[in-house]
């Protein structure tokens, strides 16, 4: 035996592969196919009246599927069975039809014991009350329930697809007010979006159920048309015999399609009425209908007056009468109870916490104007809330602490596409985006020679132009920089964040800095705090490095900075720069060119002197008195230099001596603020210095 060819007991068993075959895939796989053979194949009858039960029991169970799920997306697979049951009931419409024109001659038997009896029971001897059965059937599933269904899930795909931005913006809201957690939001996003695909799909399936009454009305003529020709010329069967067995099978076929087809539209009607509506079918009848004692009176009142008329029958409507009294009168009994008291009187806190929340203040928010409404559902590319999201992460790695949630809100008053960013309850900063249009920058600073709305950049304040979308390509060629709206506003948020970091950083936000330090470093902060210095110190500290954009990551270094200097000094500004001075290696790095040298801007002996020489007092209440004729000639010569080492590519630092750094900082911070300004104790030895120009 060679190595390609199997052993008996490498075969698999029978009972193995029939295993393979009841897996779901494979199952439906076969039942596709054998829907396809129904088209081309023909059956016995025997085999077309299994497939008509299982027709007729199928339309029933999804029927009752409808009428007990709590809500329509505990169905979503409804669309799927729609078009599997349409093309079911179709390939035995044609496999029928094969048998009734080709064995009709044999009598009403030939097309298989369901189509004779259907055909029988509903036609009564009478071939034309069969024909006026089957038409008031198709009349009501066509006209009547599968245009209502349809329309309904028209009208609800139309709705929920409209009010899916405003559901995004309110699970994202409360999940940037800690209301609920990340994996709830998650839940509930997917939620939104099943919902819109399946109101959406449920639209469009129903269009299957309207072709298939059009379809049986066709077949059940042609079927009728073609048997008697059949019979008459082929088979030579007096006329009026050919008309009733024909019309008997034709008709029977018909109902037999029909029934099943106006079962699955109730349900497809059951299911997409019951939009907004908890609970099985049966428990909502009742809850909406019946709890309501004077609706239920009015009912009895208008039953025992009709059954009073002269004419009419007593017995139905005085037992309707009775019945709809007497659970009025258990409904009104029912209400007359009184309701259960509460021993225990609310505690203080409940009482007082719309007072709490009231005064709770946003650290961070947006506001956002109506026609904005849709960055926070871009389904086309990233939402505004993952973009936040993702910046959050990348302010965490590059300066040390999380910044607070971010909560968006809308707020008519602004313009239609304006936004207004909110630091503490605060303005910190406002744009406009336009969706639909990219911002397009020239990196050289001037203005975008392309058709649109030219503004200023909003978070530097660069020259812009608002172009459509089509012009992407041309933008990208002539080598402008472009930007989406979302990622127009993203960037205004960050660099608001920069400039507010030191404000953000709570006294709860340094607590739990100090909280989340490995454990080996515990120890340090036992011996520092509260000891040698107050939290409340340490906070000022870093509060200060923030507010010249130094990362407080490395906070370890920074303890023991603090630890060298808050012996011998108590000044804020002292113990700023002894901790900067510890930072010498993350300042070089931070602050590095391309090219791996540290860009600098000296200043010179003459202005070194001036400054040291206009510091008057001592201690914290040391200050720089500078006549302000020189210190315009200083910001003039720091704005020319750095414009020139600007337009040369670089982006340098400005280095003084360390007793002038902090007063030399408080003026460039005026008019440069992220110009960063360091002290030669600050440069790490092995940092290598490219000098790009003199003050």
């Amino acid at each position: 035996m060679s190595d390609s060819t199997l052993s008996s007991s490498d075969r698999p068993s029978p009972r193995e592969m029939l295993g393979w075959l009841m897996k779901g895939e494979v199952a439906l796989a076969m039942g596709v196919i054998g829907v396809v053979l129904l088209l081309i194949l023909p059956i016995p009858p025997f085999m077309l009246d299994l497939l008509l039960s299982i027709s007729i029991t199928s339309s029933v169970l999804i029927l009752m599927t409808s009428l007990l799920i709590r809500r329509p997306l505990e169905f979503t697979a409804f669309p799927t069975v729609l078009l599997v049951t349409t093309l079911f009931r179709l390939g035995l419409n044609i496999a029928s039809t094969r048998l009734i024109l080709g064995h009709g001659h044999e009598g009403a038997h030939g097309a298989g014991k369901i189509i004779e009896g259907f055909g029988n029971l509903m036609m009564g001897g009478n071939f034309v009350i069969g024909v006026i059965v089957f038409a008031i059937l198709v009349i009501v599933n066509f006209v009547v329930i599968t245009k209502g269904s349809g329309r309904i899930a028209e009208v609800a795909a139309r709705f929920t697809l409209d009010s899916m931005p405003g559901k995004q913006m309110a699970i994202d809201a409360d999940l940037s007010a800690g209301l609920i957690e990340e994996e709830e939001a998650k839940r509930r996003r997917k939620e939104l979006e099943q919902e819109s695909t399946f109101f959406g799909a449920m639209d469009g399936a129903s269009k299957f159920v309207r072709g298939d009454a059009v379809a049986g009305l066709i077949i059940v003529g042609v079927n009728i048309v073609g048997g008697i020709l059949i019979g008459v010329l082929q088979h030579k069967i007096p006329l009026g015999q050919a008309a009733a067995t024909y019309t008997i099978m034709t008709i029977g076929d018909g109902l037999v399609s029909q029934v099943p087809a106006l079962v699955i539209s109730i349900a497809a009607g059951f299911l997409v009425s019951k939009a907004g509506v908890e609970g099985s079918a049966d428990k909502a009848l009742v809850m909406q209908l019946a709890m309501n004692p004077i609706a239920l009176g009015m009912v009895a009142a208008a039953s025992g007056v009709i059954a009073l008329i002269p004419g009419m029958p007593i017995l139905p409507f005085a037992a309707l009468s009775i019945g709809a009294g007497a659970l009025a009168w258990r409904r009104s009994q029912d209400a007359l109870k009184p309701a259960p008291v509460e021993i225990a009187p609310p505690p203080p806190a409940e009482q007082d916490e719309p007072i709490s929340q009231t005064l709770a203040i946003d650290e961070i928010k947006i506001e956002l104007g109506y026609g904005l409404l849709p960055l926070i559902n871009d389904l086309e590319g990233r939402r505004l809330t993952d973009q936040i999201k993702a910046l959050r992460r990348t302010l965490a790695a590059d300066f040390g602490f999380v910044m607070p949630a971010v909560r968006i809100l809308d707020n008519m008053r602004l313009p239609t596409e304006g936004y207004c960013i909110r630091i503490k309850e605060l303005e910190a900063g406002s744009g406009e985006v336009r969706l639909g249009s990219l911002m397009a920058m020239d990196p050289r600073g001037g203005q975008v020679d392309l058709p649109g709305q030219h503004v200023r950049e909003p978070a530097f304040g660069l020259p812009a132009t608002w172009v459509d979308d089509g012009l992407r390509e041309e933008a990208t060629f002539r080598g402008y920089t472009i930007v989406d709206p979302a990622t127009v506003l993203t960037t205004h948020l960050t660099e608001i964040l920069k400039d507010n970091m030191a404000d953000l950083l709570s006294y709860t936000e340094v607590q739990k800095l100090l909280r989340d330090l490995p454990a080996e470093q515990k120890k340090l902060v036992d011996d520092l705090i509260p000891s040698t210095v107050t939290p409340t110190t340490l906070q000022r500290v870093l509060q200060a490095l923030l507010r010249e954009r130094v990362s407080i990551r490395d906070l370890a270094a920074i303890l023991e900075g603090v630890g060298e200097a808050a012996p011998h000094t108590a000044s804020i500004l002292l113990l700023v720069e002894q901790v900067r001075s510890r930072l010498a290696r993350q300042l070089s790095f931070a602050y590095r060119g391309d090219d791996g040298a540290l860009p600098i801007v000296t200043m010179s002996a003459e202005w070194e002197n001036a400054f040291a020489e206009s510091l008057v007092g001592q201690g914290d209440e040391r200050q720089l008195a500078l006549a302000p004729s020189r210190l315009q000639d200083y910001i003039r010569s720091v704005r020319d230099t750095f414009e020139r080492a600007a337009l040369a590519g670089d982006s340098p630092v400005l280095l003084t001596s360390p007793v002038i750094r902090p007063y030399v900082r408080s003026i460039i911070e005026r008019f440069r603020g992220q110009t960063p300004v360091m002290s030669q104790n600050e440069v790490h030895p092995r940092a290598r210095l490219k000098t790009v120009g003199t003050i």
